[in-house]
């Protein structure tokens, strides 16, 4: 992943070369330069920071960016306007029909909070064009009635995401417009497991079932009609179990055969994980569990073996799971 990395990285700087010449490029190997790289508190590898006016102060962190292309997006964004502005209803229709996705933002003046945010969002997101308009008629001939943030996927408006109430920060457009390069409900493969993590959401759910179950078409659309409440907030991930090559992903959360179909959710920063108190997948169980996560209600699952019976007979006891916190706290 890092070399291939490399090389788009290496291809946006011949590309940028011509385009804008003022755009330095240049690469780092931290390994020998142990100063610079405590300096910039670089962890993870490949990191790519764009430093603006020759300060090394407070660079920009580059982050999910993979694609020579999105490289040379991002830095444009960075250096000049991040969305074109539109002012007619075929301006808006080239830049629908020009990619899979794209973003318009329909707004009743062009200088609110609410456009800084839009701009700030579109200079995060550069795999996807972004427009916006305060034109009347643009409006009127896609009837929007609210000032929104609107997702287009191959050309048919997906997602309306009303911008007036001034509630929406950047990181949670963002979140939620990246959603959008993945399906509803993502399979996990040796594939998408890059792109998965490629979306800053950092809260997982997972359905762990078989694919070719009886139950496994009601369930899915339970799952589906769920996930679309929670776009933006929650990942939501199909892990086929019987897929020999998931079986990592079905050691780290504990799940044994008779466990499926079972349902966790996993957040990324915690690492912690939690399990659907109820059996049944329907959209009701989902959705309480969900919405019990999100206001910090649901309990946390771990997986324990049992409590040995002669944990307490010898001065230094034996500690699993179960009796872990009662014993040491």
């Amino acid at each position: 992943a890092s070399q291939n990395l490399s090389e788009e990285f290496a291809e946006a700087a011949r590309q940028l070369k011509k385009e804008a010449p003022r755009i330095q490029f240049g690469k780092i190997d931290v390994t020998h330069q142990h100063d610079l790289r405590k300096e910039f508190n670089i962890q993870a590898f490949p990191t790519v920071k764009f430093f603006v006016n020759g300060s090394r102060e407070d660079p920009i962190d580059c982050k999910g960016v993979r694609k020579a292309s999105a490289f040379i997006t991002w830095v444009k964004r960075r250096t000049g306007p991040s969305t074109v502005l539109i002012n007619s209803t075929d301006q808006a229709e080239a830049i629908i029909k020009a990619d899979n996705l794209a973003v318009i933002g329909f707004f009743r003046e062009l200088h609110d909070d609410s456009v800084e945010v839009f701009c700030e969002t579109a200079r995060d997101v550069p795999e996807m064009p972004f427009g916006m308009t305060a034109s009347e008629d643009v409006w009127a001939d896609y009837g929007v009635q609210r000032s929104s943030l609107v997702v287009f996927k191959e050309g048919k408006p997906v997602h309306n995401e009303v911008l007036e109430d001034g509630r929406q920060n950047k990181l949670g457009l963002t979140r939620l417009i990246k959603t959008f390069t993945l399906d509803l409900v993502t399979e996990y493969n040796i594939e998408t497991s890059v792109k998965i993590f490629d979306v800053p959401v950092e809260n997982h759910i997972l359905l762990f079932t078989p694919t070719n179950s009886e139950t496994f078409n009601e369930i899915y659309e339970n799952y589906r009609s769920a996930a679309a409440e929670f776009r933006g907030k929650i990942l939501f991930v199909l892990v086929d179990t019987n897929e020999a090559r998931n079986g990592r992903i079905f050691e780290y959360f504990r799940i044994r055969d008779i466990d499926v179909p079972a349902v966790r959710i996993l957040n990324l920063t915690s690492d912690a994980k939690y399990k659907m108190p109820a059996d049944e997948v329907t959209v009701e169980n989902l959705k309480e569990f969900c919405q019990s996560y999100l206001n910090g209600k649901a309990k946390q699952h771990l997986s324990s073996e049992e409590i040995p019976e002669d944990w307490d007979k010898m001065p230094v006891k034996v500690l699993v799971g179960k009796n872990f916190h009662s014993i040491i706290f």
